[in-house]
């Protein structure tokens, strides 16, 4: 198992940081980018060298003198597979210091399948991919799966539309079985994550908005992942949009969740399109976000179907523009964006 011990908290992850995107950079680059002294890059790129996380790449010419060497990430220097669980189907992948997706299987899962039906599915995929990494890389695990559920304890709270799930210590449960760090979140949640590795310091108000079996939103407000005081933030789906509609599977009645998805099993896919439209201008007005990335697969079954009516729908004030695109990592973007939130602990120094 890979070990942390050796970062030495906020400088080493600002150095890792800067070196994510995968641009080559001098010591010079690093200390002035980072704001750190020649003297402390110098140390700690020594140690991050040492532990085999960059490496010195060719030199570059600058002006008059010696060519200065540089330096970049080394991205297989350390893994973690990230784990979506959706109530009819699991996704695993294998991702790099990078946010690469090296390996991936889906399986689905059976109808009211229990937590021990999880996580024996799981035990079984994980075990058979890692006979292909190496010891030394693995940090861990991370999962993210529909709430209610407590990030920090790792504990699901009676996940809406999973069947037996009440107070189960998923993180703890997967941990033990696996003998392997554990970190469990919302799906949504993640998926902002894996947003926000790929798209850089400019992405810091928005939402994820997940149309897959289940609806919601992931949210990001001044760069940070905001889960709320219980981690019960980003519960979208379950706006009420009609007072008097259809049961949903949270025990309230006309959510947006049941509306979209009867709409869509109905074969009325514009029907769902203006439920989600509406629902998103919502939230949009709500947060004054600037940024709403849509993925889950109902809409990456009519991508530019959803695109275009949620388009329209938002505010049209030519100063508040707010951009409306897809997911970069498609139908991997949580099961990414769980390892992403794994692999964080070399980019940052507190909670992500």
């Amino acid at each position: 198992m890979a070990d942390l011990g050796f970062l030495r908290g906020y400088n080493d992850a600002v150095i890792l940081g800067l070196t994510r995107g995968g641009e080559a950079m001098t010591r010079v680059e690093l200390a002035d980018r980072g704001g750190l002294t020649p003297q402390a890059v110098s140390k700690i790129v020594t140690r991050l060298i040492a532990a085999g996380l960059i490496e010195e790449t060719g030199t570059r010419n600058i002006g008059v003198g010696k060519p200065r060497t540089l330096l970049r990430l080394v991205p297989q220097s350390r893994l973690a597979f990230g784990v979506h669980v959706e109530r009819d189907e699991l996704r695993i992948a294998l991702v790099d210091l990078a946010g690469t997706v090296l390996d991936c299987v889906v399986t689905p899962l059976p109808a009211r399948f229990s937590p021990a039906i999880l996580i024996d599915e799981l035990a079984r995929h994980i075990t058979a991919m890692n006979k292909s990494v190496p010891d030394d890389r693995l940090l861990g695990v991370g999962i993210g799966i529909v709430g209610p559920l407590d990030h920090r304890n790792g504990v699901v709270h009676d996940a809406t539309g999973l069947t037996g799930w009440h107070d189960i210590p998923l993180r703890d449960l997967v941990a033990e079985r696996l003998g392997i760090p554990v970190t469990v979140d919302k799906d949504t949640n993640v998926a902002v994550v894996a947003e926000m590795w790929r798209r850089g310091q400019g992405f810091r108000d928005a939402a994820v908005v997940f149309a897959g079996t289940g609806l919601g939103a992931g949210l990001l407000l001044d760069g940070r992942v905001h889960r709320g005081a219980r981690s019960g933030a980003g519960e979208f789906g379950h706006t009420t949009m009609l007072l008097d509609g259809p049961l949903c599977a949270c025990g309230r009645r006309g959510c947006a969740e049941v509306l979209h998805n009867q709409a869509l099993a109905a074969g009325d896919r514009r029907r769902a399109i203006k439920v989600l439209a509406a629902a998103t201008t919502d939230l949009v007005r709500l947060l004054d976000i600037e940024h709403i990335v849509l993925s889950g697969r109902s809409i990456l079954g009519a991508p530019e179907a959803y695109l275009d009516g949620i388009r329209a729908a938002l505010p049209a004030d030519g100063w508040l523009p707010v951009e409306v695109s897809l997911a970069v990592l498609g139908q991997d973007v949580v099961a990414a964006g769980a390892a992403m939130l794994v692999l964080d602990e070399f980019f940052t120094v507190g909670p992500v």
